[in-house]
């Protein structure tokens, strides 16, 4: 750990660290403030609640799926059915590889929403909804008459598709586990909600 890097920085540099390698369970103050070498107390200067690092945390988890959806997103020599899939498949595809983050950031039961000072930029919550209003922009183009609603629904699939691959119970129902299981997952739930792709 960089001893050199301000402390708020490193608190929340080791719950990443944590939560990546271990689950959202082992995020607990102490634990953390331990593997950054401060006394248990050190994070409350910095974090009022516990809450609050956990905010932060998961805002690191949304920056990292942010980026992801974005380097996919840009393509321009794809059609914008082509950029919803592989939006889809980079969603699924991080929740697999981040299980732990994943799982946190979506627990907004855990998270602090409204204690959030204004340097921290727009509330956790709403920090997300550029990811959405990407999806909705790219669902209309796609001509679904309900943009938004679609969005929000093939969202709800996506995340389900995610879980429920992650907890075997996919692959238990499609009787193995092929190698393409995924892509073929999101690309159906794609057609699901935007209707057959036209030839």
């Amino acid at each position: 750990m960089d001893q050199e890097r301000p402390l708020r920085e490193r608190l929340i540099d080791v719950g990443v660290e944590l939560v990546l390698s271990e689950g959202a369970g082992a995020l607990g103050l102490r634990e953390i403030a331990r593997r950054a070498g401060v006394s248990h107390g050190a994070p409350r200067r910095y974090f009022p609640t516990h809450q609050s690092l956990l905010s932060a945390i998961a805002r690191r988890g949304f920056e990292d799926l942010g980026v992801r959806i974005a380097a996919v997103a840009g393509a321009p020599e794809l059609s914008p059915r082509e950029r919803v899939r592989t939006i889809g498949v980079a969603y699924v595809g991080y929740a697999l590889e981040h299980a732990g983050m994943f799982a946190l950031m979506f627990r907004h039961d855990l998270l602090d929403s409204t204690g959030q000072g204004p340097s921290d930029g727009p509330r956790l919550r709403e920090s997300t909804l550029p990811m959405f209003e990407l999806l909705v922009t790219l669902v209309r183009r796609c001509g679904a008459a309900e943009p938004s609603v679609t969005a929000a629904a093939l969202w709800a699939n996506l995340h389900g598709v995610a879980q429920l691959w992650r907890w075997g119970s996919l692959q238990l129902a499609l009787g193995g586990a092929p190698l393409d299981g995924v892509e073929r997952l999101v690309g159906a739930a794609v057609d699901a909600h935007l209707g057959p792709e036209p030839v």
